[in-house]
């Protein structure tokens, strides 16, 4: 297409909102001149649904729950009163608990500032609190931020070193709806273990964040935890950034709260509308459906050209992979849905994988994220002419332009600079999206049975370890190979996760199982060997 063509194009398709800054180029999306129109019934249903959504509906019959992470930041439409009150309460208790920790009126054990801060979680309850932590904090934040989200002994032991001497003016956040997801489970454990090494009360330092009556509410309550937060059925994990999972970490560090619920709030308000020219959140669902044939067909390549962004694709990652990845549709069929997510920083990309881009598979779509302002104040020039910031525009410019002369489509968002407000927007159009282009596709978006299905299987491991121990236990005297073992517990056909296991075992010093290597590793032999404690 002729630049003046694609100027007109540009003109055409770009949605440019003043209240929030937000700016959206789709003109690099090569739509057939029907596509809008023939979409435009379905766009019209899944704007319907989305009103039904935020209404009270059920969305999720697998747990008979609602999905309400739109009230978070507008309480006035909660279904009920009592759930407004509770929203808008839970909101001021979280900035009144920042507020006295920064004050000193909740002190640490020790008489000083809490000047740390560790937030325990997995998944929803760390990338987003991760992301807007890494996208807004600064060498002046009240507390630094140090994240347990993985259940890697030896990430552990690194953030624990990082913290180092300052461990006892560290505040532990926990975070776990249930109370019973392992991973954080395990962080708690690990965290109380570092505190109580270093001769501190882990009571007097950590706060929880999770549900009503949960095992993690009674144990904080039994414990005489310094408060608990609440988090609701109503609010899925991936979705749960507005909600206390990411205001409480994001109000300790020193973000302004308010501010970043002011901007997903008038976000909210623009992608509401149903003009569809009008709402960015149904612009970027109709591109997903174009570049992907509605089936997942593409993957989806998310380029920030701003370091602040870098944990965007990543918490994307969960938002979009988890709630589009699914087997089946709403009505039963096997459609096998999704969009892969991945993604750099600009211009890192440039050095990176952008010549697979350019002249590989063209398997992908592109989105740009374009950040208008480089720093406070002015920059210094690195060459005549030109600052750093304008060789990042450059290369942004460049890189988009050099895709869509080799037929690889992109989207292109534009935001005035990186603030509480504009992660705000960026967080609520993107949940938008993911609701409307689930409509579009005819899935569940606030459902995830193959993570369920996952944790079960986890749990069918170390169940199989169990036994594996117990069996050895038994007969302390005898070296099993994998598949003597097998045989030994009547599961000859778990015999290469009984050679998974005995392998992990044998590695670390924890159980006492030593293993005589064998040539072929699968007769190595294992025995269980007192533990050196």
């Amino acid at each position: 297409m002729e630049k003046l063509q694609l100027w007109e194009r540009f003109k055409d398709r770009l949605y440019a909102d003043a209240e929030t800054g937000l700016v959206l180029d789709t003109s690099r999306m090569d739509f057939p001149a029907k596509f809008s129109a023939e979409l435009e019934p379905r766009l019209q249903q899944a704007y319907a649904q989305m009103a039904e959504l935020e209404g009270g509906a059920i969305a999720n019959p697998d747990e008979n729950r609602m999905v309400g992470h739109y009230w978070l930041r507008a309480p006035e439409l909660a279904p009920t009163p009592e759930l407004s009150e509770v929203i808008t309460g839970t909101l001021t208790s979280v900035k009144a608990f920042a507020h006295s920790v920064h004050n000193g009126n909740i002190k640490a054990p020790d008489g000083g500032r809490f000047t740390r801060l560790l937030v325990v979680g997995i998944g929803g309850s760390a990338l987003g609190p991760q992301f807007v932590a890494d996208s807004l904090g600064n060498a002046g934040d009240r507390m630094r931020p140090y994240f347990f989200d993985n259940t890697d002994p030896d990430g552990m032991d690194r953030v624990i070193a990082e913290i180092g001497t300052a461990l006892p003016q560290t505040l532990v956040v926990v975070i776990s709806k249930s109370g019973g997801t392992k991973e954080t489970r395990n962080g708690m454990l690990e965290a109380q273990a570092a505190f109580q090494r270093a001769g501190l009360n882990f009571a007097a330092h950590a706060v929880a964040v999770t549900g009503v009556d949960s095992e993690l509410d009674r144990a904080a309550s039994q414990q005489r935890w310094l408060a608990r937060f609440p988090m609701w059925d109503w609010v899925g994990g991936r979705t749960s950034v507005t909600s206390a999972v990411g205001l409480l970490p994001a109000a300790l560090q020193g973000i302004d709260v308010d501010r970043m619920l002011e901007g997903a709030r008038r976000c909210d308000a623009s992608t509401r509308r149903t003009a569809t020219k009008e709402n960015p959140a149904a612009l970027l669902a109709l591109s997903w459906f174009h570049a992907t044939a509605g089936k997942g067909a593409k993957d989806m390549v998310i380029l920030p050209y701003k370091d602040r962004l870098l944990l965007f694709s990543r918490y994307l990652q969960q938002l979009i992979m988890e709630s589009l990845g699914k087997e089946k549709d709403l009505d039963g069929q096997v459609v096998l849905q999704g969009i892969a997510v991945y993604g750099n920083k600009g211009s890192t990309d440039q050095h990176a994988y952008v010549q697979q881009l350019r002249e590989g598979v063209p398997n992908f779509f592109a989105t740009f994220i374009e950040v208008l302002k480089d720093r406070p104040g002015t920059s210094g020039e690195v060459e005549p002419g030109a600052t750093s910031g304008d060789y990042l525009s450059g290369f942004f410019q460049g890189t988009r332009t050099a895709l869509y002369e080799s037929g690889r489509e992109s989207i292109t968002i534009t935001v005035p600079e990186v603030t509480p407000f504009t992660v705000g927007v960026l967080i609520a159009l993107y949940e938008r999206a993911v609701g409307l282009y689930a409509s579009l596709i005819n899935v569940n978006a606030y459902h995830q049975p193959g993570v369920e299905a996952g944790k079960k299987a986890a749990g069918t491991v170390l169940k199989l370890q169990g036994e594996i121990l117990e069996l050895m236990r038994s007969q302390q005297s005898r070296a099993f190979t994998c598949e003597e073992c097998a045989l030994a517990l009547a599961r000859p056909e778990e015999v290469e996760t009984v050679f998974l296991i005995l392998r992990h075992l044998a590695a670390n010093p924890d159980h006492g199982v030593h293993m005589v290597s064998a040539d072929k590793p699968w007769e190595s032999r294992f025995q269980l060997r007192a533990v050196a404690r």
